[in-house]
């Protein structure tokens, strides 16, 4: 399967899961034993409005090589008009870029790679 041909929205739909599964361990091992807590702690990482935040801060700071950012730009440039209600339409495709970067290299079994753009986010 060549994944610079699969559709980005797909990409983006793996790479949720896999974001969200990095998160939710992430804050499980931080010793938070309550699930309200870690719903309250897991917005501050999985909303749109922060993923695009991330996002903006590795591209301003050079993290992203070329073909990641090759993978990020086709996600957002993706046309659609749907978006979520708690953020504006280009808030929404930097989250869905974000999220493509993560599926891509999580297909590709780049995990290492998927690793270290975690560690980023997660400070």
């Amino acid at each position: 399967m060549n994944l610079l041909e699969v559709n980005v929205l797909v990409l983006a739909y793996m790479g949720d899961t896999v974001y969200e599964d990095y998160i939710r361990k992430y804050l499980i091992t931080k010793g938070i034993g309550n699930v309200n807590d870690l719903q309250t702690e897991a917005l501050k990482y999985v909303s749109a409005i922060n993923q695009a935040k991330f996002l903006t801060e590795m591209i301003d700071n050079d993290k992203l090589s070329e073909k990641e950012l090759d993978i990020v730009k086709r996600a957002r440039n993706y046309k659609t008009t749907s978006h979520p209600k708690s953020c504006d339409i280009i808030t929404y495709k930097y989250a869905t870029g974000l999220e493509a970067l993560i599926g891509y290299l999580y297909l590709d079994g780049n995990i290492e790679r998927v690793n270290e753009i975690m560690n980023f986010i997660i400070g």
